[in-house]
């Protein structure tokens, strides 16, 4: 008989963290949906950015007065940090686009943010079920798949740029946007892969 409760607060931050992702990444693909509207999407991705940083530095807060871990300290503390690189990364590749006062959008990055979207949404899906190995290794399994096709797209993408481009700039500002939306959804693998790390150790 366990004499002192577990803290359970730790699973509805992670959800209320992977919330953010799923936001943040519907934002972004909308924003590259509606570039005349870049200045209110980046504004409203800023906002969940700065409310993930929040709910993971009272993750680390509770690591340091919890008594008692639902789950390992380390594993608390990485997932909670890849789940907000994730807001992070999507945070980034949208700055970058104002910075480089994007006005047209090419497809491929309209298709790596969907894919960047729908892998987020699986990541939600997971913690909710992390205390189940199967629901957690299913979602990881298509997130996988997202991360191999937008691969896939990022090569073709970059690929066509130095086959095409004429515009050193354009050139170089695109494949700046590539490179962050792949980055983003490598890192949702990440943390697929964590996911279904700590969810197979506490079965």
């Amino acid at each position: 008989m366990r004499l002192i409760p577990r803290d359970e607060r730790f699973f509805e931050l992670f959800a209320e963290i992977a919330q953010r992702l799923t936001g943040s990444a519907t934002l972004l693909c909308e924003l590259f949906a509606h570039p005349d509207r870049l200045d209110y999407y980046l504004g409203a991705i800023k906002k969940l950015e700065h409310e993930a940083d929040v709910l993971t530095h009272q993750v680390n807060q509770r690591l340091d007065t919890a008594f008692v871990t639902p789950l390992d300290r380390e594993d608390i503390h990485m997932l909670a940090t890849r789940l907000d690189n994730v807001v992070d990364l999507i945070d980034g590749t949208a700055r970058r686009a104002k910075m480089f006062h994007m006005k047209d959008v090419r497809e491929p990055a309209k298709r790596l943010a969907d894919s960047l979207t729908k892998a987020t949404d699986r990541i939600a899906q997971a913690v909710k079920g992390m205390k189940q190995p199967k629901i957690v290794a299913e979602h990881a399994r298509v997130i996988k798949q997202l991360e191999e096709e937008g691969d896939q797209i990022y090569f073709e993408a970059v690929g066509a740029l130095f086959a095409n481009g004429t515009d050193p700039l354009e050139v170089m500002k695109w494949k700046d946007l590539y490179d962050k939306l792949e980055d983003a959804l490598d890192e949702c693998e990440d943390v697929s892969n964590t996911l279904e790390s700590i969810s197979l150790k506490n079965s």
